[in-house]
């Protein structure tokens, strides 16, 4: 736990020998069983030497798990060459190549003498990190987000530390973070911000936004922060190295002492590091000491939402929050930073003061609405947050407009595969309105694209819907109920934090 200058608690941390032999445990995430998908994430044994790699990890996971104050002096012979090729071919081979312009195909022509190679000049200190070559993606809301391109061989060796890593930290981190972590996702955190409204006293709605966060990271407060945990000087160098290789931009080397590229293999680790410490510890402290009613906290990386019964608790809370973040560098985005009443009683509570709808927020790319059953009871519903909708059309017309000229057989099979990549995410209950609507607008770019292929297109609405009908799927909802998926996964023996 850490106080308000960042120190832990504890006074004393010990220095114990790691890899202790031990059982494989499941994460101890708040008192929950193991979600699905977690279980075997890493003890799928495909030779004997990963068996082994990943037994040795078990026993650092278990010492983890069993002393919570326990710092791990020998990790780095864990990075071992089963270890980075297994990290090599878990690798995107599409991505983009780094500054050193290697691809994941140029490595694969002699992937042994590489990996052999790289894994020497790790062990003797020979490596060296590589800047990242940045490149600035569109957001939503028409602004450019940096994104940092890590070479081929940081991203090997970063993949594998992560791997080791998370054994320690997954023991540590706390039940109300998901993201970018192993067996969690977007729909998980969806899924407990859901039932936390659902089965607690919610009443108001804290939606957080923290400024430039991953370019707003301090490297001083982000290496004592894994100080707590690893003690083995080769490990905190390889992360030293990482964070202060910079990025590479107009041809330019740019170095400082904050920011972690996003993009980076890394960085989503490194960033719920900083997180746990800076944020995650102080709000169970928080609610445990100063709290009033209940409080429900749901954070997928920088994005998070706490929801209160108290108003007066959440004044505190927030007035608290801005110094707690100030403290480690970080601060609230002023403009989409909020608090509003929500809830299963918003609606009549602002009704009795004159007041219209409950407020919306949006998470995770829905925008949260609170609204009624046909029997008039409540009923959260999430539809496709606009900005997300519109950017996703934006961004498929254009492609669409490139593809044009392509037969349209190819045009349906990609258009088809689009559409249901989309579903897969959006298709879930309450969203069927926003999901037929993506439809038509594809179809309908769809036939704009078509009509620019010449001046004699002859593609009617009757031609359209017929080709609409062979490639583009229905919409339907693929998802459960929250409540039901939540229940399922924590295996009805979990509060909801």
């Amino acid at each position: 736990m850490m106080n308000d200058e960042g120190k832990s608690d504890r006074s004393v941390v010990p220095e114990k020998s790691p890899n202790k032999v031990g059982q494989p445990t499941a994460e101890a995430m708040e008192g929950r069983d193991l979600t699905k998908g977690n279980a075997g994430q890493q003890n799928v044994c495909r030779t004997q030497c990963r068996e082994n790699t990943l037994s040795a990890l078990d026993r650092v996971r278990e010492v983890a798990r069993k002393d919570r104050s326990a710092k791990f002096t020998a990790l780095f012979h864990h990075l071992t060459l089963e270890r980075l090729r297994t990290a090599f071919m878990l690798l995107r081979k599409k991505a983009s190549p780094g500054v050193d312009g290697i691809t994941w195909q140029q490595y694969e022509a002699a992937l042994e003498d590489n990996l052999q190679d790289l894994h020497e000049r790790l062990h003797r200190g020979a490596y060296r990190a590589k800047p990242s070559r940045r490149v600035m993606i569109p957001k939503p809301d028409g602004r450019q987000r940096p994104l940092g391109i890590a070479s081929l061989e940081d991203k090997i060796v970063q993949r594998a530390v992560v791997e080791v890593l998370n054994a320690i930290y997954e023991v540590d981190f706390l039940g109300f973070s998901y993201g970018f972590r192993p067996g969690r996702s977007q729909h998980n955190a969806l899924d407990a911000l859901n039932a936390g409204i659902y089965l607690k006293k919610v009443n108001y709605v804290l939606d957080a936004d923290i400024r430039g966060f991953f370019d707003a990271i301090d490297h001083g407060w982000m290496m004592k922060f894994i100080e707590h945990r690893i003690a083995d000087k080769r490990i905190l160098r390889l992360i030293q190295k990482w964070l202060t290789a910079g990025v590479l931009e107009d041809g330019e080397v740019k170095r400082g002492l904050v920011g972690t590229p996003q993009g980076a293999t890394i960085s989503p680790l490194l960033a719920n590091i900083y997180l746990h410490y800076a944020l995650d510890l102080w709000i169970e402290q928080w609610r445990k000491r100063h709290a009033s009613g209940d409080i429900i906290a749901v954070r997928y990386a920088d994005d998070f939402i706490v929801g209160f019964q108290k108003e007066v608790d959440a004044r505190h809370f927030l007035e608290e929050l801005r110094g707690r973040l100030r403290g480690f560098s970080l601060e609230l985005h002023p403009e989409k930073t909020r608090l509003i009443m929500f809830g299963l009683f918003a609606a009549q509570r602002r009704a009795e003061r004159g007041k219209g709808k409950p407020e919306t927020f949006k998470f995770l790319g829905f925008t949260h609405i609170c609204g009624k059953t046909k029997a008039g009871k409540f009923l959260l519903i999430r539809r496709t947050a606009p900005d997300r909708f519109r950017a996703t059309l934006k961004a498929l017309k254009a492609a669409m407009m490139r593809r044009r000229h392509l037969p349209i057989p190819a045009q349906g099979q990609w258009l088809g595969s689009v559409v249901r990549g989309y579903f897969s995410y959006y298709a879930v209950p309450t969203n069927s309105h926003a999901m037929q609507s993506f439809r038509t607008q594809v179809e309908r770019h769809w036939r704009h694209a078509l009509s620019r292929r010449s001046q004699r297109d002859r593609t009617n609405w009757a031609k359209m819907r017929r080709l609409s009908l062979r490639w583009l799927p229905k919409p339907r909802v693929l998802h459960p109920w929250p409540l039901d998926r939540f229940d399922a996964n924590t295996r009805s023996r979990s509060r909801v934090r």
